[in-house]
C-alpha cells in the first residue's frame, strides 16, 4: 500500500458541517490554496484532541494527506484563537460576518494570499476595535479593492470628469459614483450626500488607524452601511446572512 502523501499548511476556518456519525467537513482558507474543503476523521467523539483547534474563524496549522474526494486533516495546531471573538456576541457576529464575506469572495483553490492576510489582520483588529461598525467598513472596501469590485468614488463612471462637491449619484449597475449631470433621472442610480461620498472615500484611501479616528453620526453611519451593502450584494447576485443577524442583535 503506497504512503499518503502529506503537506503542511496554515488555515482559517470559515465554516464546518457534520459529517457521517463522528467526522466533519470543513471549508478553509489558506494562504497558498485559497479556499479548500477538508475532512477531520472522527472529530466529534469525545476523546478527540482536534475539536478545540477547529472551530470558526480560528487559525490554525494543519498536517493533511491527499485523499480521493478532501484530504484529511491528520493534525491541527491552533496558532490563534482569537478567544476575545468568542466571548461578546457582537465581536462573534461581525467575526462571522468577515468569514462570510471571505467565502462568498474567493472560489475554491483559486489562491488569493492578499485575501488571507487581509482577513487574517481584520480578525486581529476586529478582536481589539473599539468601533465594530467602523471596522467593518474598512473591511468591506478592503476586499472589494482585493477582489476586483471597489467602486469608483473619485470620478464619473459615465463621463470621467472628477466628481463635484454636490449631490452626486450612485449606480449599482455602473459600480460607483455618477455626476450630477449624468445621474439626475438615471433610473436605479440615487442620490449620494457629500458627505456620504467623502467618508467613503477616506474609509477607502486612509490606513486603517487613521480610519478608526472617525466620529461619525448614527446617520452617517447608517447611509454607509447601507451603500456598501446594496453595492455587495449586487457584486454577488445574493443577500449575506450575517449582516441580518447583526441587525438583530444591534436591536437587542
Amino acid at each position: 500500500m503506497p504512503r499518503l502523501r502529506v503537506y503542511r499548511t496554515r488555515a482559517i476556518v470559515l465554516k464546518r458541517r457534520d459529517q457521517g456519525e463522528a467526522d466533519r467537513v470543513l471549508t478553509v482558507f489558506t494562504p497558498s490554496m485559497g479556499k479548500r474543503i477538508f475532512i477531520a476523521r472522527g472529530v466529534r467523539k469525545p476523546a478527540s484532541r482536534k475539536a478545540g483547534h477547529l472551530e470558526p474563524f480560528t487559525h490554525v496549522s494543519l498536517l493533511l494527506a491527499k485523499g480521493r474526494t478532501w484530504d484529511l486533516i491528520t493534525q491541527a495546531q491552533m496558532v490563534t484563537s482569537f478567544q476575545g471573538l468568542r466571548e461578546d456576541l457582537d465581536h462573534a457576529a461581525y467575526a462571522y460576518y468577515f468569514i462570510e464575506l471571505i467565502d462568498a469572495f474567493s472560489e475554491e483553490e483559486d489562491s488569493q494570499p492578499s485575501l488571507f492576510d487581509l482577513l487574517l489582520l481584520s480578525l486581529e483588529r476586529l478582536e481589539q476595535s473599539p468601533d465594530l461598525t467602523l471596522t467593518a467598513r474598512w473591511f468591506e472596501l478592503a476586499i472589494l479593492r482585493l477582489s476586483g469590485y471597489q467602486p469608483q468614488l473619485f470620478s464619473c463612471v459615465e463621463c470621467g470628469d472628477e466628481l463635484e462637491p454636490v449631490t452626486n449619484y450612485f449606480s449599482l449597475e455602473q459600480g460607483g459614483v455618477l455626476c450630477s449631470k449624468h445621474g439626475e433621472g438615471r433610473r436605479g442610480a440615487e442620490p449620494l450626500a457629500v458627505g456620504t461620498l467623502k467618508v467613503l472615500r477616506y474609509i477607502q484611501t486612509q490606513p486603517y488607524n487613521t480610519v478608526m479616528q472617525l466620529k461619525l453620526s448614527s446617520g452617517r453611519m447608517r447611509q454607509v452601511e447601507k451603500l456598501l451593502a446594496e453595492h455587495i450584494r449586487y457584486v454577488l447576485e445574493r443577500r449575506l446572512k450575517s449582516p441580518r443577524f447583526i441587525s438583530l442583535i444591534s436591536q437587542s
